[in-house]
Order: structure tokens, then C-alpha cells, then sequence
């Protein structure tokens, strides 16, 4: 799928796979999105990670555009330490539950698009996120966590 350059193509894309996801998850049984995979996550984890990681990127713009210097990818914890900081993100939300990882899932889905749709393109691809102490746009930024909502999460 080609990465969305502008807010009409990155609603629509967002919109899409959220659909795509959606489908994928209603009908599973609670017990088999518990259910660990070989590198031990399950289902459920996955859509934890996912929604939590939305609310990061939300957090990292919000903070910029306050003048705070932004944590990335977390306070205390560095891009090459994206295995150890997902394994304490997971312990952390050991005790969700499948309703409310589908709950976390969705408002921070509604959160997203809402966001979105108060920027402009400009706001979005014109230049780097403010704060962010790199070269991605806010719409570059994204792109994870669209592209990535079906699949699995990084094992960096």
C-alpha cells in the first residue's frame, strides 16, 4: 500500500484499514486472543501495543506543540530499546482485558481521526512535528501506525 501524502488519502487509509482490522477482530473467541504465539504475544497484546502506541504519537505531537521536550519513544527508554520498553508496556497492561484492549482500541481510533481532521496538509507533511528533534512530518509519523494496525508489532 502506497503511504498516504496527504489528510484526504491518510483519512482514507486510516478509515480503511481500521474497517479491515475491525473485521478481523469481531468475531474471534476471548479465549484464543489470549492465546500466546511462539514469541509470546497474543492477540489481545497486539491490540494493547497498538492502541497505546496511538496515544504515544498523539502524546509526542501534544507535547511538542507545548515546547516540552519530546520523549521518544518514552521517557527513559531509546529507539534500540523498543524490545525491553514493549515487554514492560505488556507487563504493565498484563490485566486488560479483551473488552477493554477493543475499547482502548477504538477511542484511541476516534481520538486519531479526530486529530487529523484539524490539521491541514501543510500541518500534516509540511515539515517536522514540532519538538521532535528529527526530520518526520506528523503525516510520516503516522504511518506505523496506520500501515501497521493489521500486522504484528515490531520486535525491535
Amino acid at each position: 500500500m502506497p503511504a498516504a501524502t496527504n489528510k484526504a488519502d491518510l483519512l482514507a487509509i486510516t478509515a480503511k484499514e481500521y474497517s479491515k482490522l475491525t473485521l478481523l477482530l469481531d468475531p474471534l473467541d476471548p479465549v484464543l486472543v489470549e492465546r500466546p504465539f511462539e514469541d509470546g504475544w497474543s492477540i489481545r497484546d497486539v491490540i494493547v501495543h497498538r492502541a497505546h502506541w496511538i496515544d504515544l504519537f498523539l502524546g509526542w505531537y501534544h507535547d511538542g506543540q507545548a515546547g516540552k521536550e519530546v520523549a521518544f519513544p518514552a521517557p527513559g527508554y531509546k529507539w534500540n530499546q523498543l524490545k525491553a520498553y514493549n515487554a514492560d508496556l505488556l507487563a504493565q497492561k498484563s490485566d486488560v482485558t479483551w473488552p477493554e484492549a477493543r475499547a482502548a482500541l477504538e477511542k484511541a481510533h476516534q481520538t486519531l481521526t479526530s486529530f487529523l481532521e484539524t490539521l491541514d496538509d501543510a500541518a500534516l507533511y509540511g515539515e517536522p512535528m514540532k519538538g521532535a528533534n528529527n526530520k518526520w512530518t506528523r503525516g510520516a509519523g503516522l504511518k506505523p501506525q496506520v500501515h501497521r494496525t493489521i500486522g504484528r508489532p515490531p520486535s525491535l
